[in-house]
């Protein structure tokens, strides 16, 4: 992901911080946000520390103190945490076995008259079919909508970017996503005044960088120029990244496509993923811990997280949280695995891995030991 000439591009932004001494919220940062909103056509770009950041300031900035807001059951820890952080109350969603994400049925399902917000994941990094009309009903119905797009950069709907179909949406730009600033996010929006809130929140709640009072109880949330630095040039390759990472999937379809055992999670139509991850889900006689052990000491081929492996309200952090019955999450959570894509992989690289998974699937999946295969049609 950092060949020759991105490492030279890094260190000579990171020498022009180094040499003026424009260490945070200068000229790095304004020429990534400016990469970002051009590319997704938005007003409005603000580059934080972290994804769990920007997903918090924007539900600050939505005003969710005391109030609900509904997060779909499997997702990472933190598009829930940062509703707690901000105020809110977390209300778990189920979501749909075709798209592992939530629909307009499972937003209804949760509903209540408390809830002031929805946050929708785009897990794996593909935009549901449901997102538009989630979003038109939010809006109707005086809700925030607020895309979890943290896995989605470069990812799209009918042409239209994730992130950019609520309100406002958070990527997070860790090092296991598409693109990498080290660590760090960033918020995007269309409203001007969710915006000027985000950039009060991320440096301590003050009126001005240079000085000015506390409005706000802001944070540390800042994205520092070397961070920023890294990350412009990351998103300056992005089209690159998406390129590998769409073969690499193309090779996965192509060596699945008559293995009747698993069914892969794909793209729904007219859309675009960035195969941020490429999961399958496996026959109930398949021991997902035990595959993943033969797969990686027998064979070399580590597999990589789930979307994800236990649901939410099943953390200990989370139990006491009342939800209604979620037994499409509970069941995705544990029967997929997630075959591994990064942006440098190689041909050679897929095709050992589908060689391995499949001898690996097929020997586990016996007859007459229950379940062989998945209903759940692929999108």
């Amino acid at each position: 992901m950092f060949d020759e000439g991105a490492r030279a591009e890094i260190v000579a932004l990171v020498d022009r911080a180094l040499r003026t001494g424009e260490l945070t919220l200068g000229s790095c940062t304004l020429d990534f946000e400016a990469l970002v909103q051009n590319r997704l056509q938005v007003a409005h770009a603000v580059a934080v520390a972290s994804g769990t950041a920007a997903l918090e300031i924007a539900l600050r900035a939505a005003g969710v103190e005391g109030r609900e807001v509904i997060v779909p059951a499997n997702t990472f820890y933190a598009t829930a945490a940062a509703v707690v952080h901000a105020g809110g109350r977390v209300r778990f969603a189920d979501v749909a076995a075709d798209t592992f994400a939530l629909s307009g049925e499972t937003v209804a399902a949760a509903m209540t008259p408390h809830v002031a917000g929805v946050v929708h994941v785009h897990i794996g990094g593909f935009v549901s079919p449901e997102v538009p009309a989630i979003a038109e009903w939010c809006r109707s119905q005086g809700v925030f909508f607020l895309e979890d797009a943290a896995r989605a950069h470069g990812s799209s709907l009918a042409g239209r970017p994730a992130g950019t179909f609520g309100d406002a949406g958070a990527f997070s730009i860790y090092p296991t996503k598409v693109i990498t600033s080290g660590e760090g996010g960033m918020l995007v929006t269309d409203d001007a005044a969710l915006a000027q809130e985000a950039r009060l929140y991320r440096d301590q709640g003050k009126a001005g960088f240079l000085g000015g009072e506390h409005v706000r109880l802001g944070y540390a949330w800042r994205m520092s120029e070397l961070h920023a630095a890294v990350g412009a040039v990351q998103w300056r390759r992005l089209d690159d990244f998406l390129r590998v990472r769409r073969r690499v999937a193309a090779s996965y379809d192509q060596g699945l496509a008559d293995f009747e055992l698993v069914r892969p999670l794909g793209p729904p139509p007219n859309s675009e993923g960035n195969y941020y991850k490429y999961p399958v889900r496996l026959p109930a006689t398949v021991d997902r811990d035990a595959l993943k052990d033969e797969l990686r000491e027998r064979h070399g081929v580590s597999l990589s997280g789930e979307v994800y492996a236990r649901a939410l309200h099943q953390e200990p952090v989370f139990a006491d949280v009342d939800h209604v019955p979620l037994p499409v999450a509970e069941e995705i959570c544990a029967d997929h695995v997630c075959l591994p894509v990064h942006s440098d992989m190689t041909e050679a690289e897929a095709t050992r891995v589908i060689e391995a998974f499949r001898a690996v699937v097929s020997r586990m999946a016996a007859p007459g030991r229950g379940r062989t295969s998945v209903s759940a049609p692929r999108a």
